[in-house]
């Protein structure tokens, strides 16, 4: 008899692997619609939460009243959940009934210094002392839909733990936006401490609001968002009369040489048909009265790229233009530059893994391929550990055009809410799809 089952080994072998592979997808389906129930259940309190955090805003490293929402909601799941990372971060860990992998899911939590001008019920009227300035306070870059929607997906996922072959890390980020002057923050802090260790996943995943059409997703393999570098250029003369400017070193005049310098750089230096760059001066300052030539002046400006190699070529490019044309004219230019955030990177093999799931939930007609993004997002820094995909929901009401929609940033932003359950499900399957067929 045992010879016999021997022999027919091979012949059953396939009939094996085809009955397990039926079971493996009838689970995965069966865990697909509890998300979407789950999901359905959540929509309300997560359009609630979106508009309590809306009207109560918080700027970067001051998400306190954020971050209690968070932790309070998470523990009634009986999630695992640190607070206090990198100043108000707060980490939640979910434990599946089963042996599994470790997937990150992160939104950030924090506001703008904005006034708000769209008249809605629950519009900000919040003030704050920003840099020493009195400013409005708004949430003008989505932030309060991403931390609502993650709030919903944890509550979504905490419902099925028993089910769930695997971890789920919900990461609740502060400072994204750039931390105050003299203070540290956002995604590099908290790294720092921690928050992708004990467990550490092995890939993570996040969105962002954008004013594509309302529910419709943009992905992009590669470098998708810019890196962002702050320079800082001290040209130094020698001041004089404005009216014997001979008888100094101009430093305004050499400013001005290194402003169009600059831009010869990516206009001239740089092959852009194989990576956009940008090099801006956003300030130009220096002088205190109309008849003197001042001893100095000060240059501020950024730096976007999508290529690491090409970003290192600017920053050295950026020093030898500003220095050779100070010296040129016996001067010197001191340049700093602050390498803030890194390019945003999807691994390209994650990326086309997890498309199908993406295409699932938002219909294969409203996923599409996006353009490359000069702004910046310092997810960048744990896809410079970790594989992770960053990707877009769109949030422009029906009937508005969305290259005429206010852009992020803008004090006239303006969230359709009927978009947030497709991004409550993207990070929901995500998480999901990844425990159970990404090992």
């Amino acid at each position: 008899m045992f010879a016999s089952l021997v022999a027919m080994r091979p012949i059953l072998l396939p009939f094996i692997a085809l009955g397990l592979a039926t079971t493996l997808h009838a689970q995965s389906r069966r865990l697909d619609a509890e998300v979407d129930r789950r999901a359905a259940q959540v929509q309300g309190k997560v359009v609630a939460w979106r508009r309590d955090i809306h009207e109560h805003p918080e700027l970067s490293n001051r998400e306190t009243r954020t971050a209690e929402l968070v932790a309070q909601h998470l523990r009634s799941l009986g999630l695992e959940v640190r607070t206090g990372v990198a100043h108000t971060g707060v980490v939640g860990v979910l434990r599946g009934g089963k042996p599994g992998p470790v997937v990150a899911l992160r939104a950030d939590m924090d506001a703008l210094p904005v006034t708000e001008e769209i008249d809605v019920p629950f519009a900000s009227k919040v003030r704050a002392t920003y840099n020493g300035q009195d400013v409005g306070v708004m949430h003008a870059c989505g932030h309060d839909t991403h931390t609502a929607m993650l709030m919903g997906v944890a509550e979504v996922l905490a419902g099925m733990r028993n089910d769930l072959p695997g971890t789920v890390k919900f990461i609740f980020q502060p400072a994204e936006e750039g931390a105050p002057a003299g203070e540290r923050g956002g995604a590099a802090l908290m790294i720092e401490e921690g928050a992708l260790d004990d467990p550490k996943p092995s890939a993570i995943f996040g969105l962002h609001v954008f004013p594509y059409p309302a529910g419709e997703i943009r992905y992009r393999p590669g470098g998708t968002m810019a890196s962002a570098d702050a320079f800082r250029i001290v040209v130094r003369g020698r001041q004089t009369h404005g009216a014997l400017p001979w008888a100094g070193i101009d430093p305004i005049v050499i400013a001005s040489q290194i402003v169009l310098g600059l831009q010869t750089i990516a206009s001239r230096q740089v092959d852009v048909t194989a990576a956009p760059a940008i090099v801006t001066v956003g300030a130009i300052n220096g002088g205190v009265r109309f008849n003197i030539i001042p001893d100095s002046v000060v240059m501020i400006g950024t730096i976007r790229t999508f290529d690491t190699a090409v970003r290192n070529d600017i920053h050295q490019r950026v020093h030898r233009t500003a220095e050779s044309i100070a010296q040129s004219a016996g001067a010197t230019a001191q340049v700093v530059i602050d390498t803030t955030t890194a390019v945003t990177y999807n691994d390209p093999a994650l990326t086309e893994r997890i498309l199908p799931t993406l295409r699932e939930v938002a219909g294969a007609s409203h996923v599409a391929l996006a353009p490359p993004i000069t702004a910046a997002e310092d997810f960048s820094r744990y896809q410079q550990h970790i594989p992770g995909v960053f990707f877009f929901l769109g949030i422009t009401p029906p009937g508005t055009d969305p290259s005429k929609a206010a852009p992020n940033h803008s004090p006239r932003f303006y969230v359709d809410e009927a978009a947030l359950p497709v991004g409550v499900r993207a990070l929901a399957h995500l998480a999901v799809d990844y425990l159970t067929r990404g090992r």
